[in-house]
C-alpha cells in the first residue's frame, strides 16, 4: 500500500507556511531545545564538582542523570498528544518555564534528594522541547518538510552543545557550579518571556475538547496505544532508542571517563572528545535526512549509521594505548553514525495521519530515553561493583565489562534494520 502525504488546503482562520515569523518561532523552539541540551552536556562537565560538593557516590551520579530521563521519557508519552490537541502555542512557554525553575532547584540543591527533584521538575518541561521543535517545524513548514526540519533541529541543538561544552568548561573554571547555573537559569528566565509572547499555533488547535481533562486523558492513552501498537512503530521505535540510548549515554557521561580514566587524556582533550560526539551528530542531522530525501530510502542509512556507531564504539573501547587523533576522530564518527537514530522520526510519520506526527514522535523519543536512562546508569553500577571487587577503575578489563550494556545496545539496530520495512511515500507533494 503507498504511502502518501498531500499537502491540506490552507483554511482562512490557517497561517500560511513558511516566511520570516515561521523561522521567528522555530528558532525559538530550536533555542529551548540548545537551553536544554546545553544544560544537560553542563551538568555531564561539572558532575565531577557536584558529586564532591554534595558528597554522590558514582552510582549517585548515574542515578541523577537515569531520573532525568526516566521521567524525561514519561512525559514524552503525552507531550507529543498535547502538541497535537494543544499546539506548541500553550506548551512550550509553560515547558520552558518549568525547565527553569528545575535549573535554579539544582543550582542551589544541597543533597541528594534535591538534585532528584531538580531533574524531575527540568524533565517535565524538558519532555516537550525535542519533539515540540519538530512539531513546530512541520506545522509552520508543511509536512513535506518534516524530515528536513526534523534533522536541522538536531543540527542546531547538536552543535549548539557541542560549542557549549567548551564555553561551559570556561565558564566552570571561573566560578562556582551554583553561580554558574544560577546565572544560566535567568537565560531561561528570558527565552520564557519571549515564548509567551511570541510563540503561536499556524492553525487552530482542537483543545481539550467539553469533556474536561479526564476525557481528554482518555482520548491521549487511546491515541498512543493506536499508534504504539502499529508494528512498523515499534521496530523503528527500538531501532532509534538502542541508536540514540547508546549514543547519549556516551555524550553525556562515559565518553569523557573512558578518554580519561582509561585512555589516559587530558580532562580538556576528554571534553573535547566528548564535544566531538556531539559535533558528529550534528554534522549527521545535516546531511542524512537529505540522503534520505534525496535516494528516497530510509532503512539503508540507518543500518548503516548504526553500523558505525557499533564499529567506532569497539575501536574506542579495545584499541589499546590509542593516539589522541585517532581517539578524537573515532569520536566524530561515532557521533556521526548515531545521526541514523533521527531517521525513525521520519519514517514514524511516513505511516501515520498528519494528526497524529506528534504522537508518533512522541512515542519513538520517549522510547529512546527510557533506554538511554538504563544504559546512563548500568555502567556506573557495573564499575562501582568491580571496585567493590578491588579491580581498578583505569584498567580496560572493568571498562571493557561495564561497556558491555552498551555494545550489546549497539548491536541491536544493525540486526534488526534488515528486517525493517521501507517507510519512504512513494508519492509527496510540497
Amino acid at each position: 500500500m503507498k504511502n502518501v502525504i498531500s499537502s491540506q488546503t490552507t483554511r482562512c482562520d490557517e497561517q500560511p507556511v513558511g516566511g520570516a515569523k515561521a523561522w521567528w518561532i522555530w528558532a525559538l523552539g530550536v533555542t529551548f531545545v540548545v537551553f536544554l541540551f546545553s544544560f544537560q552536556t553542563g551538568y555531564s562537565a561539572s558532575n565531577l564538582r557536584v558529586q564532591q560538593d554534595i558528597g554522590l557516590t558514582i552510582a549517585q551520579v548515574s542515578m541523577v542523570a537515569a531520573v532525568y530521563t526516566w521521567v524525561f521519557a514519561v512525559g514524552q508519552f503525552f507531550s507529543g498528544a498535547l502538541l497535537d490537541r494543544l499546539g506548541a502555542g500553550r506548551v512550550t512557554p509553560v515547558a520552558i518555564s518549568l525547565v527553569t525553575v528545575g535549573i535554579f532547584i539544582f543550582a542551589n540543591a544541597q543533597s541528594f534528594e534535591m538534585l532528584l527533584v531538580a531533574q524531575f521538575v527540568i524533565a517535565c518541561g524538558a519532555c516537550c522541547g525535542f519533539v515540540g521543535a519538530g512539531f513546530i517545524g512541520g506545522q509552520w513548514f508543511g509536512l513535506a518538510k518534516y524530515s528536513v526540519m526534523f534533522g536541522l533541529v538536531q543540527v542546531v541543538a547538536s552543535t549548539g552543545s557541542s560549542f557549549s561544552q567548551n564555553l561551559i568548561n570556561i565558564g566552570l573554571d571561573q566560578m562556582h557550579w551554583r553561580i554558574f547555573f544560577n546565572s544560566y537559569a535567568v537565560f531561561g528566565v528570558l527565552l520564557a518571556i519571549l515564548a509567551f509572547v511570541f510563540v503561536r499555533n499556524r492553525t487552530p488547535a482542537t483543545g481539550m475538547g467539553q469533556d474536561g481533562a479526564g476525557v481528554f486523558l482518555k482520548s491521549v492513552v487511546k491515541n498512543i496505544i493506536t499508534v504504539g501498537k502499529m508494528p512498523h512503530i515499534i521496530v523503528v521505535s527500538i531501532m532509534s532508542a538502542t541508536t540514540f540510548a547508546t549514543w547519549l549515554s556516551m555524550g553525556i557521561i562515559w565518553a569523557r571517563r573512558l578518554l580519561q580514566s582509561v585512555h589516559g587524556f587530558d580532562p580538556g582533550w576528554a571534553n573535547f572528545g566528548g564535544s566531538l560526539i556531539f559535533l558528529g551528530m550534528a554534522v549527521g542531522s545535516a546531511i542524512v535526512p537529505r540522503i534520505s530525501d534525496i535516494t528516497q530510502k530510509r532503512k539503508p542509512l540507518m543500518i548503516a549509521g548504526a553500523a558505525i556507531q557499533l564499529v567506532t564504539l569497539l575501536a574506542l573501547l579495545y584499541v589499546p594505548n590509542p593516539g589522541l587523533l585517532f581517539a578524537l576522530v573515532t569520536c566524530f564518527l561515532f557521533g556521526l553514525g548515531s545521526s541514523g537514530s533521527m531517521l525513525p522520526f521520519s519514517s514514524a510519520a511516513d505511516v501515520v495521519k498528519p494528526d497524529q506526527v506528534g504522537t508518533s514522535a512522541a512515542i519513538v523519543n520517549g522510547v529512546s530515553f527510557i533506554l538511554a536512562g538504563f544504559m546512563m546508569s548500568r555502567p556506573g553500577v557495573i564499575i562501582e561493583r568491580g571496585m567493590a571487587a578491588g579491580m581498578d577503575m583505569g584498567l580496560f578489563d572493568i571498562a571493557q565489562a561495564a561497556a558491555m550494556p552498551l555494545l550489546f545496545c549497539a548491536a541491536i539496530p544493525v540486526a534488526l534494520g534488515f528486517f525493517m520495512k521501507e517507510s519512504y511515500p512513494t508519492q509527496r507533494s510540497a
